[in-house]
């Protein structure tokens, strides 16, 4: 499998050394024609911080000396003037240019120009629709969206967003790939913001508003989300604490708040259904998830394991102190 990150900026610089490390050759490809020495300052520049990469994941024992060289030995810096012979030889390639509808239709016209039929386009956008883009492809089946999170080579998440037009097996061969390489593949629709993005956008933004409303500093509100909000969903996630805590607590918990603060805090629909069908999280059975048939005193014990271990990891579990007085 010969991998292309369309794009030496930062995100094709960090797919390049997913796949390298992955044990897949990649080519990193530069998409504009340049001077000669700009070629050259590129080439060190992209090359330079993939090396820089791995040096800092060997100096945290990753990995040794030697497997450094391996991986960056599967990296190749490609100028503009070999883009059609690289992309050609691709089976995928993961697109990464500018976010702006003029340069990815000129980009995606380039490549499939070069690219063979079968070969596999991904774009990498994190603000444009898997179905507008594939109108810019030919053989639009083999189309489809990869969203890395950034950094690339260390956030294991892609979030995949098919568009109308990608045939299933595109998916399940991208899928297969970013698997190989270690990553977690979640499947979207399209739809603005995607899974992550759209979280993240709403958290920060309250973030910022605690800090405008004067309710906490932000280094209060950031010891808050890493001591409590951050771990507590890295070990559940959102819709499964959703059924855990009960779905009631959180409509009552929104209706609360969207009558205190405003009405941006209002339970989307889905909750109402949920509620009056009874089907109000884990101790009715039913919620987002279905939880018939789960062994919820099993299910406690495994919640608690991972919280210990996490905590324990982040040094935020303490020990039984002794009796005071």
């Amino acid at each position: 499998m010969r991998v292309v990150a369309l794009g030496a900026g930062r995100m094709g610089r960090g797919i390049g050394q997913v796949f390298a490390y992955a044990g897949y050759r990649v080519d990193i490809l530069d998409f504009k024609p340049r001077a000669s020495e700009d070629i050259a300052r590129l080439g060190e520049a992209t090359v330079g911080e993939v090396a820089a990469n791995l040096a800092l994941l060997r100096d945290l024992g990753v990995l040794d000396e030697a497997q450094r060289e391996r991986v960056l030995g599967r990296v190749r810096f490609v100028p503009f003037g070999e883009a059609p012979a690289a992309l050609a030889a691709a089976d995928v390639i993961f697109e990464g240019v500018t976010e702006t509808p003029e340069a990815k239709r000129d980009a995606f016209a380039r490549a499939c120009a070069s690219a063979r039929p079968d070969a596999i386009i991904a774009s990498t956008t994190s603000s444009m629709l898997a179905d507008t883009l594939a109108g810019f492809v030919t053989h639009p089946e083999r189309f489809i969206n990869a969203h890395f999170l950034n950094p690339a080579y260390l956030i294991p998440l892609v979030e995949v967003s098919p568009a109308k037009t990608t045939a299933e097996r595109t998916f399940e061969t991208l899928k297969a790939l970013l698997e190989s390489a270690g990553k977690v593949v979640v499947r979207c629709a399209p739809s603005p913001g995607y899974i992550v993005p759209r979280l993240q956008v709403a958290a920060m933004n309250e973030a910022a508003r605690l800090v405008e409303e004067g309710v906490a500093t932000p280094a209060d509100i950031d010891k808050a989300v890493r001591a409590g909000f951050g771990p507590r969903y890295a070990t559940m996630g959102l819709c499964e604490f959703i059924d855990y805590g009960g779905v009631d607590i959180l409509y009552y918990a929104s209706s609360s708040l969207a009558r205190t603060l405003d009405a941006r805090h209002q339970a989307p629909g889905i909750v109402k259904q949920l509620m009056d069908a009874g089907k109000r999280g884990a101790r009715e059975g039913e919620g987002l998830y279905d939880w018939r048939g789960r062994d919820l005193a099993a299910y406690q014990r495994e919640l608690v394991g991972r919280f210990v271990a996490l905590f324990r990891h982040l040094e935020l579990l303490p020990p039984p102190g002794e009796e005071r007085r």
